[in-house]
């Protein structure tokens, strides 16, 4: 227990620091990669992605954080085991902080769209089961963690084939896009309000006292579709009546320039998902860099006896949406591009299935327990509009390159946490099991 008398606050300042640079890398990656579609279909500049994400991630992260933290960040390992050895933990939660930093910092140089998640689970897995106890590890739900590499993408590319192919048959493929965009486009307005709405009172309002019990919640969002449905409705059919003799004027367009005309109102539809889906993101994943982070400043504030869960200290969420804006704005752009364009072509339409399907794998993942990563998320959900395509309009080494990095992120953050947490060790003087 000399350590946390000796060198309490060096042990905090480490933590924050370490702590903003996961936070850094979780902007660099994963909200880059969730802005990703939108740049790629070219419904918004890159830097407006960076100002929209840096607003609506901030706020969530700063807003719907969590005023109150589990201190083991996921249930992955057993507290009981640190009770006497708390200086263990403290230096393992740091350790791991910078080995998911510094794996999630080199897949962002090469523009690999990995899971900020898996990254601090493997971290905190692999200084437990090396300078702990491999009992320690609750293994079941590393299991389930490896099985959502391959469940999560599945799920959302078929929502996404879904969602693609519905636009494409009942819009697209027509002789008049405009005229049925009139009557189709509201309805998946009306969609995307109840997902979005469903998203943001679950995965954030939850966090500051706002969520809903879950018949409420569904209501609100039931609401909440319905009114953007006929707001959209309305609204078309303003712009689809410019002049009186707007029908004369569609049917004189090509059918091509039809569909552009229609690809503009699913570009509008993508920004607004775009925003509430960084707003969830921000409040739900800020967790992955704060959650240990906490946990080392409450064992050290609490001269090394661990809780349950803890009460944030006020500056812990300024910092992590710090961090995470600033990863965003300084990295952000090489795993946009990735997602945007490396993988397949993108249209606005294709954008908005993406992220529609990815916010709704999220909701069946929350609602269901299974264990979710965002970006594996949306990178299946892209795969699923570029497979419609064809297999030839996705670019094979990149999808493995991807493939590859996902595979490796776990044992990464482990290899990196283990060296850290030795060194750790050794630099303060503590024994290990």
């Amino acid at each position: 227990m000399d350590i946390f008398q000796s060198y309490s606050l060096i042990l905090v300042i480490m933590a924050a620091s370490f702590g903003f640079f996961m936070a850094w890398g979780i902007g660099a990656n994963d909200v880059a990669n969730a802005m990703g579609t939108s740049v790629g279909a070219k419904a918004i500049t890159l830097k407006q992605a960076i100002l929209i994400a840096m607003v609506f991630e901030f706020a969530g992260a700063y807003l719907a954080g969590g005023e109150v933290t589990s201190t083991i960040r996921k249930g992955i390992i057993d507290a009981e085991y640190f009770q006497s050895i708390p200086e263990l933990l403290v230096l393992g939660m740091i350790a791991s902080l910078l080995a998911a930093g510094t794996w999630l910092l080199i897949a962002s140089y090469y523009g690999w769209p990995v899971s900020t998640t898996h990254s601090i689970v493997g971290a905190i897995v692999g200084f437990t089961a090396v300078g702990v106890s491999t009992e320690a590890v609750e293994w079941a739900k590393i299991g389930g963690i490896v099985a959502s590499w391959v469940i999560t993408p599945a799920i959302s590319a078929m929502i996404a084939i879904a969602i693609f192919l519905s636009a494409k048959r009942l819009i697209f493929d027509r002789a008049q896009p405009l005229i049925y965009a009139v009557r189709y486009v509201p309805i998946y307005m009306g969609l995307a309000g109840f997902i979005m709405s469903l998203v943001t009172i679950k995965k954030g309002l939850k966090h500051v006292g706002l969520g809903l019990p879950t018949a409420e919640g569904y209501m609100l969002a039931i609401g909440i579709g319905v009114t953007v449905a006929v707001i959209g409705a309305v609204v078309i059919r303003k712009l689809n009546k410019e002049s009186k003799h707007a029908n004369a004027v569609q049917k004189n367009l090509t059918v091509e320039q039809q569909q552009v005309k229609v690809e503009r109102v699913f570009a509008v539809l993508m920004v607004l998902t775009a925003c509430c889906m960084a707003f969830a993101h921000g409040s739900n994943d800020v967790a992955n860099a704060i959650g240990p982070l906490a946990a080392v400043v409450s064992v050290v504030s609490n001269d090394g006896v661990i809780l349950d869960s803890s009460p944030l200290a006020w500056w812990i969420l300024p910092l992590g949406g710090l961090g995470i804006v600033m990863g965003l704005a300084l990295f952000g752009q090489r795993v946009m591009r990735t997602i945007g364009s490396g993988i397949t072509h993108l249209t606005p339409s294709k954008g908005f299935a993406a992220e529609l399907a990815a916010a709704t794998t999220v909701l069946v993942a929350s609602g269901t327990g299974l264990p979710i990563s965002t970006t594996q998320t949306l990178v299946g959900a892209v795969l699923g509009v570029g497979i419609v395509q064809g297999v030839a309009a996705l670019n094979a080494k990149v999808v493995r390159n991807i493939v590859v990095s996902w595979v490796v992120t776990l044992p990464a953050g482990a290899g990196f946490s283990i060296v850290f947490f030795f060194a750790l060790t050794y630099i303060f003087g503590v024994n290990t099991l």
